[in-house]
């Protein structure tokens, strides 16, 4: 409450509406503190955190890497960013633009990351098939329907706040989904036994410990040298991404310490657009004045991140990853890690096929976004 008071009072005008909401979890899914809203002590007041569907925007790009590197792919791996174009059956064709509406050639991924590029971000979702990155995003906790098309790739689904800080923190502990909870036990006084558990923690892993590694790499250099400066405290090493939606109605910011993982939201309640607001505007500014005080008196840890290994001399750069068919598929979710990915991979190096989503869907908004 204190550091989203003092972002309000020293950052935003005094007269306005905008709202925003926070949540800070351990890796294992434990509620540590949320706030749903600027007026805290309103009964029954709306709860932004845990309430509010929102469009996420880049804040959804770590889903879309992370099934990538499930699959093999490197931080690495080169990938061209430039005009691009898709033909969606039913709709036409469909161009998304970079925030910055210029293109900057050829780009590792972790550089598109770093950047928050939507344009590799497209051609790596279509690349390991959206289906791939819609299971990988509903295995971490991201409940709501995902989106068929293309715009996938560019957080064109919605969300809760809850739920992303929750994906994120799986990211943190290696690559398995949480559910989060704020609950201990309750027991009557006097009893030994609990009336009621936690009713969350740790679930099933979703993409494979080396992967998870991998992309925390891939995020810390979001705030270390991208789009998420502004999220920097300390010497403390810090991983995350920032995320705004389409006309600016949505400003994100997402990331962890080894410690915290945490999220805020801000934006209007009846979606007005924010005026000159980016995820890595104020809700980073307002992530970095919580986690530190979160943080206050906490010893330096390091994350849990695995460099890539450097590239051969001897070798050339791995080809740029090209779109797959996207036919629609019967059956169930695929799951990340072990031998379903290995096996998924060789069919496609095969056949040339791959996970896939759907076809039609409605026309893809033009999200410029960061």
């Amino acid at each position: 409450e204190e550091g989203l008071k003092w972002v309000f009072e020293n950052k935003v005008r005094d007269t306005s509406k905008a709202q925003a909401a926070i949540v800070v979890m351990s890796s294992d899914g434990a509620v540590r503190a949320l706030v749903g809203g600027r007026k805290t002590k309103v009964a029954g007041a709306f709860n932004r955190a845990t309430q509010a569907m929102r469009q996420t925007g880049s804040a959804f790009k770590p889903f879309i890497y992370a099934a990538a590197l499930d699959l093999g792919y490197s931080p690495e791996d080169i990938i061209v960013d430039e005009p691009y174009c898709l033909n969606i059956p039913g709709s036409g064709e469909w161009c998304p633009k970079n925030y910055t509406k210029n293109f900057k050639g050829p780009v590792s991924l972790t550089d598109a990351l770093k950047d928050s590029l939507n344009i590799p971000a497209v051609k790596v979702s279509e690349s390991v098939g959206r289906e791939t990155v819609s299971a990988v995003a509903t295995q971490f906790g991201i409940k709501s329907d995902l989106a068929a098309g293309p715009a996938l790739a560019l957080g064109a689904s919605e969300s809760t706040l809850l739920e992303m800080t929750g994906a994120y923190a799986g990211i943190l502990n290696g690559g398995s989904s949480v559910t989060p909870y704020g609950l201990v036990d309750l027991r009557l006084l006097g009893e030994t036994e609990p009336l009621m558990g936690t009713g969350g923690g740790i679930n099933e892993r979703v993409i494979q410990e080396d992967a998870a590694r991998q992309l925390v790499y891939m995020m810390e250099k979001v705030i270390s040298e991208g789009t998420g400066q502004r999220a920097q405290f300390g010497d403390r090493q810090l991983a995350g991404k920032t995320g705004t939606t389409s006309a600016n109605k949505d400003a994100w910011f997402v990331g962890f310490s080894a410690d915290y993982v945490a999220g805020v939201w801000m934006g209007y309640d009846d979606n007005t657009p924010l005026t000159g607001v980016t995820g890595g505007g104020l809700p980073a500014e307002i992530w970095r004045e919580t986690m530190s005080r979160v943080h206050d008196g906490l010893p330096l840890k390091e994350l849990p991140m695995q460099a890539p290994a450097p590239p051969s001399n001897l070798s050339e750069a791995q080809p740029e990853p090209q779109p797959q068919p996207q036919q629609p598929q019967g059956g169930g979710n695929q799951g990340g890690g072990g031998a379903d990915n290995v096996i998924d991979r060789v069919l496609r190096d095969i056949f040339g096929g791959g996970s896939s989503g759907s076809g039609a869907s409605a026309p893809a908004p033009s999200f410029l976004d960061r």
